[in-house]
């Protein structure tokens, strides 16, 4: 079976469901955690949508089939910030978030970062009434987009959390589809997490194994990039070789950064 495809993601997902996992977006996680009401076991959906805004809406619609809400961080881009489709998966009661890049587009002018964050948070307010806030990893750049909350925090901006600055990935396992596969974490730059948690998976299948034997995290962000998942062979085929392209390059950055 192909992985990476809506029909083996729609699988992930019920699987996940019938293994009882409640499923929240992260501005539920942010405050069911202040109140002290998580459930035991959890799901934080969370999808960066980089590029083809247009896989995304199908994402959310089967999430949105099995009751399921998601968080998606939309950047400023073209290929991302598509208002037609921002506003149809709001509607179906998905959680829009700010996928900001702001540190590394002014090249570290602080300045220059905030007053463009600040103008981009309202513009996504107009699609939601935007509370979280996710950071873009940016490959190419040597500026990490987090460092933006070093002189300032972005609680001033009615923000309530930004997934890489208020989870304790010690207790919360972190699964990514970065690299087009579960376990590259050699090909990411800026996004890496800290974490003594030790499952590893190659494969969607291995996941769904995991979770119908038991032995998957119990308390999980799974952060997917919906670019990725398709059932068109075409578009699957092209995004198997971008991707194998863009991982050399990357591995190449982080070893010339070493």
């Amino acid at each position: 079976m192909r992985d990476f495809t809506l029909k083996i993601y729609k699988e992930l997902l019920i699987t996940l469901q019938q293994t009882g996992y409640e499923f929240l977006t992260f501005e539920q996680y942010c405050n069911k955690r202040r109140r002290f009401r998580l459930p035991k076991k959890f799901i934080i959906l969370r999808h960066d949508v980089d590029l083809r805004a247009e896989n995304s809406l199908k994402t959310a619609k089967i999430e949105h089939s099995l009751g399921i809400r998601a968080s998606y961080y939309f950047r400023v881009i073209r290929q991302s910030n598509k208002p037609h489709i921002i506003k149809q998966i709001a509607d179906l009661g998905h959680e829009i978030g700010y996928h900001y890049e702001e540190l590394s587009l002014f090249k570290g002018n602080e300045n220059q970062a905030i007053a463009h964050f600040e103008k981009n948070l309202a513009y996504f307010r107009k699609f939601y009434p935007v509370r979280t806030i996710c950071m873009h990893g940016s490959p190419i750049s040597k500026i990490d987009n987090k460092n933006l909350w070093k002189s300032m925090s972005y609680r001033n901006f009615d923000i309530i959390g930004e997934p890489y600055l208020d989870i304790d990935f010690n207790k919360i396992f972190y699964l990514t589809d970065t690299g087009r596969s579960w376990n590259g974490e050699r090909y990411t730059v800026w996004d890496k997490v800290k974490t003594s948690l030790n499952q590893h998976f190659r494969t969607t299948k291995e996941i769904i194994i995991a979770a119908k034997n038991f032995t998957l995290s119990e308390q999980i962000m799974i952060t997917m990039h919906p670019q990725r998942w398709t059932d068109n062979i075409v578009l699957w085929l092209w995004e198997v070789v971008f991707q194998s392209l863009k991982n050399q390059i990357k591995r190449m950055l982080i070893k010339s950064s070493r």
